[in-house]
């Protein structure tokens, strides 16, 4: 059985983790936090790249955030369902990481398998704390503290956001480890991650810290309130 970790953040294809909160992982892997990504596919059906090599690309990209492990669960790409297997796959990851907190992409996006993987990591989350309930493999259960919710595509108003002025260059270099996606090399097509989308992320964060004062920020979602262990006058 793997390490505990704080933090486990599940994608539904390697780099939906890095486009929400590559930041935010890298400063909390500064920290000393022990941060693990579980991809639930293979990217299989993107249109640039190999699953090779894909694979390789989602390694560097963890490396150079400070991530102590990512992991594939090898569920089908656009096959991303509210099916019983694959929400004992996930609760399993949990169970087996053990994190105090989960993330996953929000539910609304234009990728129909960045929302459902949202919605299967929300079910898996409860599951996991279920003592008879029997995840894939079977391990104890484990009841995480908190579930939040970063985004992929689009801009929502976020419930919270994490001051990541000082870890944006890491983001970045996540994000151009991807080499395959968000440029155009000789037999590439033309999708909407090669025209401008690092860019557009950039200027979504830049827009997020401009809100808070601060240079850049990742915001996240919360289905239940986020507690404030200060005094809101001293904050």
């Amino acid at each position: 059985m793997a390490d505990k970790v704080d933090i486990l953040a599940f994608g539904a294809h390697a780099d939906d983790v890095e486009i929400g909160m590559a930041a935010s992982i890298a400063k909390w892997a500064s920290m000393g936090k022990k941060i693990a990504i579980c991809d639930l596919t293979e990217a299989e059906l993107s249109s640039n790249g190999t699953v090779e090599n894909r694979k390789k690309e989602a390694q560097n990209s963890a490396a150079c955030l400070g991530v102590r492990e990512r992991v594939t669960l090898k569920l089908p790409d656009r096959g991303l369902f509210m099916q019983a297997d694959a929400i004992r796959a996930i609760t399993g990851v949990i169970r087996k990481f053990q994190p105090d907190v989960v993330f996953a992409p929000f539910h609304e996006d234009r990728h129909p398998d960045h929302g459902n993987c949202g919605r299967l990591t929300e079910e898996a989350f409860f599951s996991a704390g279920i003592r008879k309930y029997r995840s894939e493999p079977d391990l104890p259960c484990h009841k995480p503290k908190h579930l939040y919710f970063y985004m992929v595509n689009g801009f929502h108003p976020p419930d919270f956001v994490v001051d990541v002025t000082n870890f944006m260059d890491k983001k970045l270099e996540s994000l151009h480890a991807y080499e395959s996606q968000f440029s155009i090399r000789e037999r590439s097509v033309h999708t909407p991650l090669t025209d401008g989308y690092i860019e557009a992320v950039t200027a979504r964060e830049r827009m997020f810290g401009k809100e808070l004062g601060v240079k850049y920020a990742e915001g996240f979602l919360s289905k239940k309130p986020v507690l404030v262990n200060l005094d809101v006058l001293d904050l």
